[in-house]
């Protein structure tokens, strides 16, 4: 497939990685195993949006609604996750990559939160690529949150003293600029609670591929759609030319 022009390569990747257990169903293995190969699909994922000159990368790994899931699957998610950082932080701290996590990450174990936080420190100083993991998060939740914030920051202040400016710095995602591109996988066409201050004027791009089955061709894809768009934030095409 041909390059995407350097110009047109999103600054801001965010991926829903949708599809691990309906991958694990159709071969007839458990839940877990699925879960497993999209956790080994995050490595090629982080390199190819790296290769291609992406300096944000961040992924839905587990949402507020998910622990709605049954006792046994949400174990096995948890435990993945601590497989995960043991795993690879010293890989991404090599290769140059900053990881940050995001979420109410209070409810997760202290051995996690301990992983978490020394995983974040360690690559704190890495500049190739920031991957932010989107760990017991939803866009509500983090609206709600940003607000208790600026209220606890300003408690002189009244509520119509707040506006868009003052808010955006207590969003959990204030260190990193706005999705340009969305990703999901699995063929679902909605955002589910994901970043929805922040995806005000995403291009979204939805694919019946699993998520263990997307491939760095596959980002291509995305990517060439996405340089194909007309980009206007709510203005005219000829206004945005101007």
């Amino acid at each position: 497939m041909q390059a995407t022009p350097p110009a047109a390569v999103p600054q801001h990747v965010a991926i829903i990685m949708d599809g691990n257990r309906r991958w694990a169903a159709k071969r007839s293995l458990p839940r877990a195993l699925g879960h497993a190969n999209g956790a080994r699909r995050v490595r090629q994922i982080v390199e190819a949006c790296s290769a291609r000159g992406v300096s944000h990368l961040t992924l839905f790994a587990f949402s507020t609604e998910n622990w709605q899931r049954p006792a046994e699957e949400v174990t096995s998610l948890m435990g993945l996750l601590v497989h995960y950082l043991q795993k690879e932080i010293s890989d991404m701290h090599r290769t140059g990559v900053r990881l940050k996590i995001v979420g109410d990450l209070s409810r997760f174990d202290q051995r996690l939160q301990n992983l978490m936080a020394s995983g974040q420190a360690l690559t704190a100083h890495n500049t190739k690529i920031t991957l932010t993991i989107a760990a017991n998060y939803g866009g509500r939740w983090d609206m709600v949150q940003a607000v208790r914030a600026w209220q606890a920051d300003n408690p002189a202040l009244s509520m119509t003293d707040m506006d868009e400016a003052a808010l955006r710095p207590y969003m959990s995602m204030a260190y990193a600029p706005d999705p340009d591109l969305l990703i999901r996988t699995g063929g679902e066409s909605r955002i589910s609670n994901f970043l929805l201050w922040q995806m005000a004027y995403t291009e979204l791009f939805f694919t019946d591929t699993l998520w263990p089955d997307f491939s760095a061709p596959l980002l291509d894809e995305a990517l060439q759609w996405y340089s194909a768009r007309d980009r206007r934030f709510g203005v005219s095409s000829a206004l945005a030319a101007s």
